[in-house]
């Protein structure tokens, strides 16, 4: 895609040397994302994930796969020669970027998953991942009507939304100069050494979840911040919620949006 990738370089040129510096010294290492602390406030912007009108169903993403296996209406998925059919479970969820399924489903929001299943939408101590809403699955395994959350991304939605309410909690508005940084295992886990880092303006951070990074990171940014460090977020690669640290009315605003799905963790 050279024209999408000539369009991501106009925009988003590659940052200086050293851009992630003061992130690795707030925050550690940053192999699967500079996690912040509190800028003084903060909280989680949680994946969506979606359910199919008729309701849960009784099967489970696992139960369907390996009917389809049996019958052959699906090949098996064997990587370096491993059966990982065999040997793994078909979770329901994904890696990567997401958006609403289409005609038939709706979102689910994660208090409402919570009130029905009694689970917290967060267990105590942990962080939003996959061993949240442990009633909800079977085996591991999520049931067919529910679109989990995938890892290491935000969603569509709350990323088109996301850009809205930093672009009006940031005094220079969509001509805030922000930087972003891609993790490597976004990026095929090749260069360790080298930090992708972009600098831009918020008002173009939109078209970032359609032109991906080097046709590779089929993934929303690891990392966004201001160059003026008023804020930043992190999506790790292994979670299913994306921190936001900030000041307190963008905490707050995060937490009363009605399009996003925030919450305080301790």
């Amino acid at each position: 895609m050279p024209a999408e990738s000539n369009l991501l370089s106009d925009m988003w040129p590659l940052a200086p040397i050293g851009a992630t510096d003061w992130l690795l010294e707030l925050c550690g290492d940053g192999l699967t994302g500079f996690m912040p602390p509190a800028m003084p406030d903060a909280a989680w912007v949680l994946n969506a994930m979606y359910e199919h009108e008729h309701g849960p169903g009784d099967v489970s993403h696992h139960e369907y796969r390996q009917a389809r296996l049996a019958d052959g209406s699906a090949p098996r998925d064997t990587v370096a020669g491993i059966d990982l059919d065999a040997v793994g479970v078909a979770t329901g969820g994904g890696l990567g970027r997401a958006e609403h399924p289409g005609p038939g489903w709706r979102r689910l929001r994660w208090a409402e998953l919570a009130r029905r299943t009694g689970d917290p939408v967060v267990p105590d101590g942990l962080r939003p991942c996959f061993r949240c809403f442990p009633s909800v699955k079977r085996n591991g395994s999520w049931p067919l009507g529910i679109a989990p959350p995938t890892e290491g991304s935000l969603d569509r939605e709350s990323w088109i939304r996301l850009i809205d309410i930093l672009t009006a909690h940031s005094p220079a508005g969509p001509d805030t100069r922000c930087l972003i940084y891609y993790n490597p295992l976004t990026l095929g886990a090749e260069d360790f050494d080298n930090l992708h880092v972009r600098v831009g303006r918020l008002g173009d951070a939109k078209l970032l979840y359609d032109v991906p990074e080097a046709d590779l990171a089929d993934f929303s940014p690891t990392n966004l911040w201001a160059e003026d460090r008023s804020w930043v977020l992190c999506t790790d690669y292994d979670l299913w919620a994306t921190k936001v640290a900030g000041p307190p009315a963008l905490i707050e605003a995060l937490l009363n949006d009605t399009v996003v799905e925030a919450v305080r963790l301790p």
